[in-house]
């Protein structure tokens, strides 16, 4: 397989599918019911609670650290490898644990191999992707990362009962961890790092370009997380009737937000490649102006309370947020400081992506109080407010002075 082709981009991407995948189903499905059977009835929110902050903890520190050690020892593809396995046997765990101990152990057991994997395979693109062809690889992981998450959702609509589907994720796991392992090259030689963990962890930190890629990266997936959390109950107390030319296209709000999401995937899926190749020749700046831009823009349209318009709204929003995807991590791979030390970074840079998601639920709860007591709608405080975090995403870009 010729490297920098787009058969070699989806082999790279194939790993990022089954991430997609697996979080998809352990986090929405499969880990609420298990704990649900193994918890008597008024424990079970809060031993998911406490699994879900340990959970977040782990997956802020452990990328870093894991792409430190990376780093100091220049290899990749042994914790992608090893991480994988691990990975299986703590599904497999997951899917028999006869108590919430046993549950809890092997839930930690994921998210530690997981951690493993992510600082090392996100180095990947910076350590082997042309400058000049990053563009396409992260429209490919944007692809792929998107097309994890819908066939997981068809998949909890297939027969194969909760076992079942533990199973396939650790296989699929196994597979994408394999075609990586077996087809992607790392670099050979790669010079271990000689600098402290903490001093490595800091580093980054000190380059101007990584703080505001951070930061913008940060406010864009705040906007999304905020958004993408209140969309159902904005569909249930605001637009109330989902129906097109007179004809029902659902029933009820989560039938709703279901067909908006699958809108959202198809959206990014169609952007994702063509932005990615259009940063590469144009650069990544125009891409992230018009796609942060848009989706500010798009969340004053969104306060257009009609099921028919919110449509619309929604493949657009995929489309643009498909863009953004397809530059983020070009866009990073462009701007890191030390070329020894591209898992560390790669890892502290993932941390942009998963404080939103912590933040996302009190933010949106708190904006919303603050509209319902000031007369207005609650709503609408996220919408603005979310349209600003797009819009300063996208402004901030220019402050990065190593990628055009």
């Amino acid at each position: 397989m010729r490297a920098q082709s787009n058969p070699w981009y989806a082999v790279l991407s194939s790993y990022w599918f089954s991430s997609s995948f697996k979080w998809f189903l352990v986090l929405w499905v499969l880990l609420p019911t298990r704990i649900a059977e193994l918890s008597p009835e008024p424990e079970r929110a809060g031993r998911l609670g406490f699994l879900f902050i340990v959970s977040a903890v782990l997956a802020i520190l452990g990328p870093p650290v894991f792409g430190y050690w990376s780093d100091r020892v220049g290899r990749r593809m042994p914790f992608i490898a090893f991480g994988a396995v691990i990975t299986a046997l703590s599904l497999v765990w997951m899917a028999f644990a006869s108590s919430y101990a046993q549950l809890a152990v092997a839930y930690i057991l994921l998210q530690l191999s997981d951690d493993a994997i992510t600082g090392p395979y996100a180095s990947l693109v910076p350590d082997l992707v042309a400058r000049r062809r990053r563009g396409v690889a992260s429209g490919w992981l944007g692809i792929l990362q998107v097309v994890g998450s819908v066939v997981a959702g068809l998949v909890v609509l297939l027969p194969l009962g909760l076992e079942g589907q533990f199973l396939l994720i650790a296989l699929i796991n196994l597979l994408g961890a394999f075609l990586v392992v077996a087809f992607v090259r790392e670099v050979p030689g790669l010079k271990g790092r000689p600098e402290g963990l903490g001093s490595s962890l800091l580093a980054p930190w000190y380059s101007n370009d990584f703080r505001w890629v951070w930061l913008t990266r940060f406010l864009v997936m705040l906007g999304q997380y905020v958004v993408l959390t209140y969309l159902l109950y904005y569909l249930a107390d605001v637009v109330q009737k989902f129906s097109v030319a007179g004809s029902l296209y659902a029933s009820e709000p989560a039938q709703a937000t279901g067909l908006m999401g699958l809108l959202i995937a198809l959206g990014t899926v169609l952007a994702a490649l063509p932005a990615g190749r259009l940063s590469d020749h144009r650069g990544r700046k125009p891409v992230i102006y018009v796609a942060g831009g848009g989706l500010a823009l798009l969340m004053l349209l969104f306060l257009i309370p009609n099921f028919t318009w919110l449509l619309f709204c929604a493949l657009l929003f995929g489309a643009l947020f498909g863009a953004y995807l397809s530059v983020d991590w070009a866009l990073i791979s462009d701007v890191l400081p030390n070329p020894q030390a591209h898992a560390t970074d790669m890892g502290v840079w993932q941390i942009s992506s998963i404080l939103p998601q912590l933040l996302a639920g009190s933010l949106g709860a708190w904006l919303g109080s603050v509209g319902a007591q000031s007369g207005g709608s609650g709503y609408t405080l996220i919408f603005l407010v979310t349209a600003v975090c797009f819009a300063l995403g996208a402004i901030l870009i220019r402050q990065v002075r190593g990628a055009r």
